[in-house]
């Protein structure tokens, strides 16, 4: 028999909040039926004082007027700019702004006037007559007298109150409401408001042309003077420096014009000397090689043409010759000698054109140079000039800017008294729908009225009952949390920061050492385990007092939306048999309300169970057996050794899960048998309870260390609690038990 080694010297498990559940949905409708009178009756109430106050309260009717922005000058109103550029849109911001322009108060006192709100009873209450209360606060120099103010003034902020403009969507459109209680006021006021607004908007168009036209017309006469000014000094200077203009196109002096004219000639009287020098080098080329025949001048002169037929004709009679005479023959030098007097008439008629042309270039170089001449006097005087006519151009800009300043003022101011008229220039806004009188009253609307205050206080009145139902279960659910425990507990209650330890045996415990205990104990490290106290017998078939158990074991906490069934390990540390167990008494109790399946965890048998399903050797209906003469079912150990459950931990961990998920309750039990602390440690952590079964000592180590164990495996809570009855216990105490538990 070997001991357990401790793994820590006081295990403390976290501290596990009550997660019990108040009112459920299926009893809603139970508490709605109770009290179905602190319901109906409220709603009933005020259904009645709705429909009391529809009816009583005077009716208001709104008159609606709508208009739409846009830009309604005619074409012939605008300037040629104008009606070449796209006019801007009309913005968001626009809009905004003529909403601010329609509740301007200059047209809320107009519109006042003309609907004749002063001394209406709705619009201006203190016209009739001035209360007692008031007059008291008038005299004691508290309240102002209201007839003090001006009559329309008075009557602004109740206007007010009964106008509303805003725009109609992401649109140009404006809406125009008016609400009063009589329904042809509201409809009148509605237009009247709108036919304010547009009208002032044309009056504010008449205004700025009439006010442009006046101005310009003041700034035109003077303008005018200034310009015939500005024209006199150009001509005065340019008389005076003898800048005369040609008049034509050009505008430019006449030095300037000469000075070109002789260029031109210039330029005329080069190109001739040059063209003339070429012909005559050229001719003179074509007289030195023989070719005077081939000159133009020469070959188009009728003498020089007839000399050049003859000599065409001897030099054939001198080709027919030479075939029979030999060229000392008289007739041959006879034709030689013809040839040579036709070649030197030719020549001379050569050289004649070339003295001409030689002539003529003379002239023409003669004619450069006189021109040449020419121009450079005329450019001397253009240059002297210059001086006086950059001071012309000066005077002639400021001339002409303040000529086309008049002719802008002037076409301005046209454009302006064109404008400058009642119906010349519309206003940007026109009506598009105009109020007409309401039949049907828009305050108050009686069946949404009633509707909505019937519905509410129904609404308020379910949430009051309900409220009410769950703060009653609470303060029941809080007295019967006392009521359970025993007087230890309130006493650790009421006081705070003092816990109970976390091992707890009344019966080897007297009151005395109970004190100091939990005085030792450090209230941060050890939970509240209640023990299960073994009571006067309450029947002859069960001698256990399971309550604060199985409490305790149903409060754990669980995760949100967790449906799934409790799973609780019952660890037993000595043999234990017979039907006054504590993990039969605890199934046989779990199991009268609720499904619960038991699971052996330990052992080993013949037929199959909880270990071949772990390893996959058999499914969950051929191990799943029911108990005999009852509801329950059980699993047993199985065939396989209980090695399978360490090396198939995640199989064991869904196997469980699967359980909880069939079952309302899980049972596992650990027997007092070798290997049974390594399956603690195994299984633990999957278990949301873990109930150590022991009539040992509470400074018993080897039960302290078994905490440590369940506790470092994850248990959910671990409590411990007595493994059989008190008369029972009694017989099996008489000397100090030890746990015959095997850690190998």
């Amino acid at each position: 028999m070997s001991r357990i080694s401790l793994r820590s010297p006081l295990a403390a498990p976290a501290t596990r909040s009550d997660t019990r559940e108040g009112v459920g949905l299926a009893q809603v409708p139970q508490i709605l039926r109770r009290s179905i009178g602190w319901i109906v009756g409220p709603t009933l109430v005020v259904a009645l004082g709705a429909s009391i106050f529809v009816n009583v309260v005077s009716p208001r009717y709104t008159g609606e007027a709508k208009l739409i922005l846009e830009s309604r000058d005619p074409a012939f109103a605008r300037t040629a700019q104008e009606r070449t550029d796209q006019l801007a849109p009309i913005d968001e911001q626009a809009v905004a702004s003529q909403v601010q322009v329609v509740m301007s108060r200059d047209l809320a006192r107009e519109a006042i006037r003309r609907l004749k709100l002063v001394g209406n009873p709705e619009f201006d209450p203190g016209s009739s007559s001035i209360g007692p209360v008031q007059r008291v606060l008038m005299m004691l120099g508290i309240g102002a007298n209201p007839l003090d103010r001006p009559a329309e003034d008075r009557v602004l902020d109740a206007y007010f109150d009964h106008l509303l403009v805003y725009p109609a969507g992401k649109s140009r459109i404006l809406a125009v409401e008016f609400r009063a209680k009589d329904a042809k006021l509201a409809a009148d006021g509605a237009n009247t408001i709108a036919q304010l607004y547009i009208s002032s908007l044309e009056a504010d168009k008449v205004d700025t042309a009439r006010y442009a036209s006046s101005w310009l017309g003041g700034n035109i006469d003077g303008l005018r003077k200034r310009v015939a000014e500005a024209e006199a000094k150009v001509e005065a200077f340019r008389a005076k420096n003898g800048l005369v203009g040609s008049g034509g196109a050009t505008g430019q002096p006449l030095t300037t014009q000469q000075l070109g004219e002789l260029s031109s000639q210039l330029s005329q009287a080069r190109i001739l000397k040059a063209d003339l020098a070429g012909r005559v080098k050229a001719i003179k080329d074509l007289i030195k090689d023989g070719r005077a025949f081939e000159i133009t001048e020469v070959a188009n002169n009728e003498v020089i043409r007839r000399i050049v037929d003859n000599r065409i004709s001897v030099r054939a009679q001198l080709a027919l010759e030479s075939r029979t005479l030999l060229p000392a023959h008289p007739r041959i030098k006879e034709l030689h000698a013809q040839l040579e007097d036709l070649d030197a008439q030719i020549k001379t008629s050569a050289e004649r054109v070339v003295r001409t042309l030689e002539n003529d270039a003379k002239i023409a170089g003669s004619r450069v140079e006189s021109l040449q001449a020419a121009v450079d006097g005329q450019q001397d005087v253009v240059v002297k000039g210059n001086a006086s006519e950059i001071q012309l151009r000066a005077l002639e800009r400021e001339a002409k800017a303040q000529r086309e300043q008049l002719e802008s003022y002037l076409s301005r101011y046209r454009e302006a008294a064109a404008r400058d008229g009642e119906s010349a220039t519309p206003a940007d806004a026109r009506i598009v729908s105009r109020a007409v009188t309401p039949e049907l009253p828009s305050f108050p609307k009686k069946l949404p009225i009633i509707g909505f205050a019937t519905l509410v206080t129904l609404m308020l009145a379910v949430g009051g009952v309900l409220a009410s139902a769950l703060l009653a279960d609470s303060g029941h659910r809080e007295q019967d949390a006392d009521s359970d425990l025993d007087p230890a507990d309130r006493a650790a209650r009421r006081e705070p920061g003092l816990e109970r330890p976390g091992f707890a045996f009344p019966e080897a415990m007297p009151a005395a050492q109970w004190s100091e205990a939990a005085n030792e104990a450090d209230p941060a490290a050890v939970a509240t385990v209640p023990a299960v106290l073994p009571a006067a017998p309450r029947a002859p078939t069960e001698s256990y007092d399971l309550a604060p158990l199985i409490a305790r074991i149903s409060a754990v906490a669980r995760e949100p939306g967790d449906r799934s069934g409790r799973r609780v390990l019952v660890m037993e540390t000595e043999i234990s048999e017979g039907d006054q167990v504590l993990h039969d008494a605890l199934v046989r109790a779990l199991g009268r309300k609720a499904s619960l399946v038991t699971v052996n965890l330990n052992g080993a048998g013949a037929e199959r169970g909880f270990t071949d399903l772990v390893a996959g050797d058999a499914a969950f209906l051929d191990v799943i057996q029911p108990v005999p003469g009852s509801s329950l079912h059980r699993i047993g150990a199985g065939r396989a050794r209980a090695d399978v459950l360490f090396d198939e931990s995640d199989a064991l961990s869904l196997t469980f899960e699967a359980l909880a998920e069939a079952y309302d309750w899980v049972v596992c039990r650990l027997h007092a048998a070798p290997g049974a602390v390594d399956l603690l440690e195994l299984t633990a952590g999957s278990m949301d309870s873990v109930v150590i079964a022991s009539n040992a000592s509470a400074e018993d180590p080897a039960l302290a260390d078994l905490y440590a164990i369940a506790e470092d495996a994850g248990a959910g809570q671990i409590l411990v609690a007595q493994d059989r009855p008190a008369e029972h216990a009694s017989a099996v105490n008489h000397a100090a038990p030890e746990l015959r538990l095997n850690a190998a």
